[in-house]
């Protein structure tokens, strides 16, 4: 590559926990002899995606070619943020083959696709390809997805309301967007959830775009490397819900940092994390707790009531227990759910 040639730029999409950050491990491992470089953007002030991806780094994508963008939407920030950032991407000493966009669960990618017309980088870079995670079991079971003619039954009976969740909205943004679409968790669907999950895309979509499965983040990286697809001069195919709005907003969601002792039994909290969800509406729960007697850090990870936990790496320096937690913004009571996340600790924070 010659530096007169642009670099590629691939937009990885997808809602919560729909295994974007899994899928980037699985390239980074996995890099067909490119130079990777990655740039993350977390919802809420603690970064955890980007700092997984940290612990694989390797001579194909070093540390300093992992970037964190922690303080807001990537396609709300684009002069602020995001422009600066891939301007120091381009400008590293070995400059990158490739780069990696993460964005955040809840970012709608169309903004951020206008954002590679601006002068400072057109010349220089140009969009690969956008690539969209389904989460197969949670599509095929009709989350993101409202029953049509209940909606317009209810609008017809008050046209005042408007009965389409946030999430949906967000959800078939990201589709739409797409020139690729990933059902992942392929092996918790099986093959009638897959083909009930294909379903409810195709019934979205406006133009072909492929539909496949994947588990554990696996998957031919040539598959999602090298679409060649220039999406940044493609953006009218694309539709929006937001089309003709000059911005956006995320107000319709919020998430709060939990601070917790060290704990004992991780499934006790992996119990409460479940409750909060089915109770409180809780979208997502991410970060790192100390266990009593462990040296290793356990690595919390949950999508609405599927929760998963893991000893990742030993810890560095203070064993400080936090939570990303992130809901629709009226479900976000800091103090509720610290009293949920606290009680199931307490017996942990009595002995300390």
């Amino acid at each position: 590559m010659t530096t007169l040639e642009k670099i590629p730029v691939t937009i990885i999409t997808g809602f919560l926990g729909a295994g974007k950050t899994t899928l980037i491990r699985h390239l980074m491992a996995n890099p067909q002899g490119l130079r990777l470089a990655i740039l993350v953007n977390e919802f809420g002030t603690m970064g955890v995606d980007g700092d997984i991806l940290k612990s694989c780094a390797d001579a194909n994508c070093p540390v300093e070619n992992i970037v964190e963008l922690a303080n807001g939407c990537i396609c709300c920030t684009v002069a602020d943020d995001f422009i600066p950032t891939i301007e120091a991407l381009m400008a590293l000493p070995h400059r990158p083959d490739h780069i990696l966009i993460e964005t955040s669960g809840l970012a709608l990618p169309k903004p951020l696709l206008k954002a590679f017309d601006w002068p400072a980088i057109r010349s220089r870079i140009t969009v690969d390809g956008v690539i969209a995670l389904a989460d197969a079991e949670a599509v095929a079971a009709g989350r993101f997805a409202p029953d049509v003619a209940a909606v317009d039954a209810q609008r017809a009976a008050d046209p005042g309301l408007d009965h389409e969740t946030p999430l949906s909205e967000v959800f078939e943004d990201q589709i739409l967007c797409a020139d690729l679409i990933l059902l992942s968790k392929a092996d918790l669907a099986g093959p009638a959830g897959l083909d009930a999950a294909r379903a409810v895309i195709l019934a979205e979509t406006t133009r072909q775009i492929p539909i496949l499965p994947m588990t554990d983040g696996i998957i031919d990286p040539r598959v999602i490397l090298g679409l060649h697809a220039a999406a940044e001069n493609d953006i009218a195919a694309r539709p929006s819900h937001h089309d003709g709005e000059d911005d956006h907003e995320h107000d319709d969601f919020d998430s709060v940092v939990i601070d917790l002792p060290e704990i004992t039994d991780p499934e006790a909290l992996a119990d409460a994390i479940r409750t909060l969800a089915r109770d409180r509406h809780i979208l997502r729960v991410k970060g790192y707790v100390a266990v009593t007697g462990k040296p290793m850090r356990l690595l919390v990870q949950a999508v609405g009531e599927r929760v998963r936990h893991q000893f990742d790496r030993p810890w560095n320096g203070a064993r400080l227990s936090q939570l990303v937690v992130i809901a629709e913004h009226h479900h976000i009571d800091a103090a509720a759910i610290r009293a949920v996340l606290l009680a199931a600790v307490q017996p942990a924070a009595i002995e300390a």
